[in-house]
């Protein structure tokens, strides 16, 4: 009774309305800042290593980057790009790159935002739609609403799935058991989120780095094994995109609905995520952390997504399914729907016996550099909360929160999480609702701030931007 009341919730919120909202939003963006995605591309790398002052009260672009960029990077490019392909197809990928395209512009617009709206606290600069919400919008209890459904969601929902992906992982590849894996997790985020938001950027931007890169590396050396396949592979994307690929063009709906929901979820633009980060940054100018956003949007989807597609599509371990479940196509009939296994096979391909685990490796970093950008999203929408009380339950409440997140952690690792997982899926929902309507809505205020960004910076005011 429950499962089926939560399940319809959430095909509410997840409505193809929301699909063609985040896509709208997309266009609208980009036309307005006259595709800011194209032009400041230079622009966005220098981004993201603004000078930041000694005493600066709050953290680097960069550090904002790669916490940013960690909650983008998840299980979703392993597993999500794998069903993408097997229920869209190989032209799904290419709806999941225009979503990213189209979504860099909307990335820029929110962390923007964030940052003309930032407000000082103890740990330094924090912000968000909530912020925006308020002082832009005035709708203080909208943007307090928002605040609690991020600290739901990304507080304990989406944690506990994101354990038990890695806890299975690790069971699958090293044989330890959920509850030993679950525990060494919380042990390694214990001692990131209590050393505050220094440490949690210090980390990310170690880990972060390390782990994309590793993971496209491995990519180009199976791509570089299976070379003579590439051209077809890119043909195939193109064809199927369109509906011209003979096996799959009777399920073109699905290859677009995939691709874009599949793109949507992996690169977060307009969630509202990468706006909480971007109002920690302490940098020259705003419209500089929204290029610097903007950009990881490309590396999540263009770079680490796009790695995991052509892997899987020049390997041929996919299969392909139908709406009523038949299989359209066969590359690997023996993995049938165990998608994971799509990833693990296409590197198995090039190294056999060893793509079960450095999978597994991958998805460990993925998960907990995801689940601290989650902790971090939270702990914000507390302080936000908590703001103008003087510290008074700040404390307190963030204490909570540590120690649940953790059990949380704990529980996702030995159990299976459905329903938690569909109730992340509400809530980040309707993140995504609240925060690209607001958007919508204060758009000029990010034009304006991209056009003092370009005046200042003919005028030699901005350096190193």
């Amino acid at each position: 009774m429950l499962d089926n009341i939560i399940s319809k919730i959430n095909a509410i919120v997840w409505n193809p309305a929301l699909v063609v909202l985040l896509i709208a939003a997309g266009l609208y963006f980009s036309f307005r800042t006259r595709f800011v995605q194209i032009r400041k591309f230079s622009s966005m790398l220098r981004s993201l290593f603004s000078r930041t002052e000694k005493n600066a009260q709050g953290i680097s672009s960069f550090q904002a980057f790669c916490i940013a960029l960690s909650g983008r990077v998840g299980t979703g490019n392993i597993v999500g790009v794998a069903t993408a392909i097997a229920f869209g197809g190989p032209g799904a990928v290419f709806w999941m790159w225009v979503v990213a395209f189209f979504g860099a512009s909307t990335a820029f617009v929110e962390s923007t935002l964030a940052q003309i709206y930032k407000f000082p606290h103890s740990s330094g600069f924090r912000g968000g739609p909530f912020s925006f919400i308020e002082h832009g919008l005035g709708k203080r209890w909208i943007g307090i609403a928002f605040a609690v459904i991020t600290i739901l969601s990304c507080g304990f929902f989406l944690p506990t799935v994101q354990a038990n992906g890695a806890a299975s992982a690790i069971n699958n590849s090293f044989n330890l058991t959920h509850l030993v894996s679950g525990i060494g997790l919380a042990v390694l985020l214990g001692l990131v989120i209590f050393g505050g938001i220094k440490r949690i950027a210090t980390v990310a931007s170690i880990v972060t780095p390390f782990m994309a890169l590793g993971y496209i590396l491995m990519s180009l050396v199976v791509i570089a094994f299976h070379i003579h396949d590439v051209p077809a592979v890119f043909a195939a994307i193109f064809k199927g995109a369109f509906g011209l690929s003979p096996v799959c063009g009777g399920i073109i709906g699905s290859t677009i609905a995939m691709g874009v929901k599949r793109g949507i979820f992996s690169n977060e633009a307009g969630q509202g995520t990468g706006a909480i980060v971007s109002a920690s940054t302490d940098v020259p100018h705003p419209a500089q952390q929204g290029l610097a956003q903007a950009f990881s949007v490309y590396v999540d989807t263009l770079f680490v997504c796009t790695a995991t597609a052509l892997m899987i599509l020049c390997s041929g371990t996919y299969n392909v399914f139908g709406s009523n479940g038949e299989m359209l196509f066969a590359g690997a009939p023996e993995l049938a729907n165990n998608y994971v296994n799509y990833t693990q096979s296409a590197v198995d391909s090039v190294f056999a016996g060893f793509g079960s685990r450095f999978v597994s490796i991958a998805m460990i970093f993925f998960v907990f550099t995801t689940v601290v950008a989650y902790y971090f999203y939270a702990e914000t929408s507390i302080i936000y909360l908590f703001r103008g009380s003087k510290g008074k339950g700040e404390k307190w409440a963030i204490l909570v929160l540590q120690v649940l997140m953790l059990a949380a952690v704990i529980f996702g690792a030995v159990r299976e999480a459905d329903v938690v997982w569909q109730l992340g899926d509400i809530g980040v929902g309707l993140m995504a609702w609240v925060t690209v309507v607001s958007i919508l809505i204060l758009c000029p205020k990010a034009i304006n701030s991209l056009k003092d960004f370009e005046k200042k910076k003919n005028e030699g005011e901005l350096e190193n931007s």
